[in-house]
């Protein structure tokens, strides 16, 4: 059994070949909540076809690439705004409207408090309760904004508890935040996995909001993490300039430019994911539902959370299991509210989705 603290990301393989002892190459990562597709035959065409692309710059507005998101989000050209990944974009927003009370929704992804504090502000956490399932009790959300705050940060669908926020509620939250003077950054990561996207996300509402921010990339729906993609979409044109003045040109290369205008139109790709993510979430669900050892929640996006309620068994525990089997979920017990009964796991092919529910029977059956 391990007797550290250690905790990994989905990225962290290499972290995990040397303590484990198990090659990366080897280890199936149900951690990183990319999609088990991988990137699709015609983006790997394509991208081979354009090598020479990295021997000019690329354009600097990225016009043809914004259009296309444009045209793949319903959002206005003009509201669209590329970086280096969304991790880029979050870390210059905070760095360009300088927040020195933010308000995060938790459990959630680390980085936000993390970037609020290097800018100098401080955070609040309000709570999503076990007893609701994780879903957001809107009306006390919004009976907590107040006029100290600044800032509000929602992952929606939430990480790691897989939750959504509809375009309804979330309505609602930024008419509470518009009467307090609070901008609202929305981190929609995961809405491409929701099973009915177009009412989760606030992409529209960036027409009618001027303090509203959205954060997309590439990385998990169109399993390119390492060609750090990302956009935002805010109707506020101030911000918006303010963030293009910070920002290095060409922060994202040639290739990137060609691929994002490819992934954006691959409406097959788009499809197929949506499908495999749609079926296997349901039927993995509900065998899990079944369990007297576990608890899940209903999720939203492309991965599970769940709570061990078997005794003598914890999230370390599991985990161990499953990496000697080449298997990687996340270890859940350092994201604020959870503890070490809770693990998370995204969905993969109907294969490797029947390995790891292997396993788990294993240690919780």
């Amino acid at each position: 059994m391990l007797t550290h603290k250690d905790h990994f990301h989905g990225s962290d393989l290499e972290k995990i070949e040397k303590v484990f002892g198990i090659k990366k190459e080897d280890i199936v990562s149900y951690s990183a909540n990319v999609n088990p597709l991988g990137i699709s035959r015609k983006l790997r065409a394509v991208l081979a076809d354009h090598l020479e692309a990295i021997t000019r710059y690329p354009d600097r507005e990225y016009t043809k690439l914004r259009q296309c998101i444009a045209d793949y989000t319903g959002a206005q050209m003009e509201n669209i705004i590329m970086g280096n990944g969304s991790t880029e974009l979050i870390s210059l927003f905070i760095q360009t409207t300088h927040p020195k009370k933010a308000m995060i929704l938790g459990p959630t992804y680390s980085e936000y408090e993390r970037d609020v504090n290097l800018e100098g502000g401080t955070c609040v956490y309000f709570p999503l309760r076990e007893e609701n399932d994780f879903r957001i009790n809107v009306e006390e959300l919004c009976r907590q904004l107040n006029d100290g705050l600044d800032l509000l940060v929602l992952c929606n669908p939430n990480n790691p508890t897989s939750t959504a926020i509809t375009n309804k509620d979330m309505r609602r939250i930024l008419d509470a935040c518009m009467e307090h003077g609070i901008f609202v950054m929305i981190d929609e990561t995961y809405v491409e996995f929701a099973p009915d996207d177009k009412k989760v996300t606030s992409v529209g509402l960036t027409n009618y909001y001027s303090n509203l921010i959205i954060l997309r990339g590439t990385s998990k729906f169109f399993a390119s993490p390492g060609l750090r993609l990302g956009y935002a979409i805010t109707g506020n044109r101030d911000v918006a300039k303010e963030i293009n003045t910070r920002k290095d040109p060409w922060t994202i290369n040639s290739l990137a430019e060609i691929a994002g205008q490819i992934m954006f139109q691959d409406s097959e790709y788009i499809s197929e994911t949506k499908e495999l993510i749609s079926s296997e979430r349901s039927r993995v669900f509900q065998e899990l539902s079944s369990w007297d050892s576990v608890k899940v929640y209903e999720p939203k996006a492309n991965f599970i959370l769940m709570k061990i309620v078997k005794e003598g068994v914890d999230s370390g525990i599991l985990f161990e299991h499953c990496i000697r089997k080449e298997m990687m979920i996340r270890d859940c017990s350092t994201f604020p509210f959870l503890d070490s009964r809770y693990v998370r796991f995204c969905i993969m092919s109907p294969e490797d989705n029947d390995r790891l529910l292997a396993a788990f029977r294993e240690v919780l059956h």
